[in-house]
């Protein structure tokens, strides 16, 4: 009776194997299927890499999952320095913000017709100690990033800024100090009067960007309290949200990252029904995907460095750090790939 009882839970131990063995995650969501044409045809990941920490490099995909280094993995414009942040003005133009160090005073700005040649567009300087109810701001200046509002006709330029030095005990009290600071501009050449907090609760974010879908501001920021049983969002990605694109926003939601993870980017699916939030977990270990249908979440993570290709649901170059990535159209990837080559 013993002998088969044993055996009974022998052979019930190896279907289980056997089930978890072929259990994984189903394919992610948004992808176009059959003759269907996407309506995001191709993406840009621009980045630094972690051997070239604020250098530009790009990697480009066709499906926004599965990225391919361009140029050989060398730099494709020397010039450039900074956390690469792009995007597309209203006369079509790409721009992209950066700055030598972040002690350096200023934010350096490009701009360029096909990604493929930049040239100087401006460099703004902000007064840090104009800024309303932030006197006592660091002349540091974190990851500037841009995007342009349609309905002011406006770009607007976020960056983050700390207020506290860290100390040997504290090192923390430097991040936790960190706020985001914005200025508007019609042609990123002419700026409109100081720096201003754009959030009025005193919380540290930093990497914050912002995008409008239907009548909501989300803007998307990594919480920068540390990590405690008290404080469970720390060092993750959250979103906020507003009406108006200066705020006020909300307090932020959930978490849609587990925690030390920062630089978040995010994109259309192909078929535009379905958002993918990156987010790189520091430093420069690996990056995981977090999938939704609307902003306003529920998020769940996808698969990824597993080093098993029928796990891993979307994949990277190796040693590529946070950038941004935006959509292009076919006819553009096609030239980055005929100019640098995969």
């Amino acid at each position: 009776m013993r002998t088969h009882t044993i055996k009974q839970l022998l052979f019930l131990a190896l279907i289980l194997v056997g089930f978890s063995a072929k259990a994984q995650q189903p394919n992610p969501p948004g992808q176009v299927t059959g003759n269907e044409k996407p309506k995001n045809e191709a993406y840009l990941f621009a980045h630094m890499t972690h051997n070239d920490y604020g250098r530009l490099y790009y990697s480009v995909s066709l499906d926004g999952l599965h990225w391919e280094n361009l140029n050989n993995g060398k730099r494709v414009f020397e010039e450039y320095k900074g956390h690469p942040d792009i995007c597309k003005g209203p006369d079509g133009k790409y721009y992209i913000a950066g700055n030598t160090g972040d002690d350096a005073k200023a934010i350096n700005i490009w701009v360029s017709d096909d990604l493929i040649t930049w040239k100087k567009h401006s460099d703004y300087t902000p007064d840090l100690k104009s800024t309303p109810d932030y006197s006592n701001a660091l002349q540091r200046i974190g990851a500037p990033k841009l995007y342009y509002d349609t309905p002011s006709g406006k770009f607007i330029m976020t960056w983050h800024t700390p207020h506290l030095e860290g100390t040997k005990e504290d090192g923390e009290r430097y991040w936790a100090s960190q706020r985001t600071l914005y200025v508007l501009s019609k042609d990123l050449k002419t700026f409109e009067g100081p720096p201003n907090r754009l959030f009025d609760w005193d919380m540290g974010t930093i990497d914050v960007f912002i995008r409008k879908v239907g009548d909501s501001y989300y803007a998307i920021i990594k919480d920068e309290t540390y990590p405690t049983l008290y404080w469970t969002t720390g060092k993750t990605i959250r979103i906020a949200k507003s009406k108006n694109l200066l705020g006020p926003y909300s307090l932020p939601q959930q978490s849609i990252s587990p925690n030390f993870r920062e630089a978040p980017m995010l994109i259309p699916s192909p078929d535009d029904k379905i958002w993918y939030m990156y987010y790189e977990q520091y430093p420069g270990v690996s990056y995981g995907l977090s999938i939704a249908d609307n902003l306003n979440g529920p998020w769940f993570q996808a698969s990824g460095y597993t080093f098993f290709s029928d796990w891993d649901k979307y994949s990277f170059p190796e040693k590529v750090r946070h950038g941004c990535m935006i959509t292009i159209s076919k006819k553009e990837y096609d030239s980055l790939v005929k100019k640098f080559g995969k």
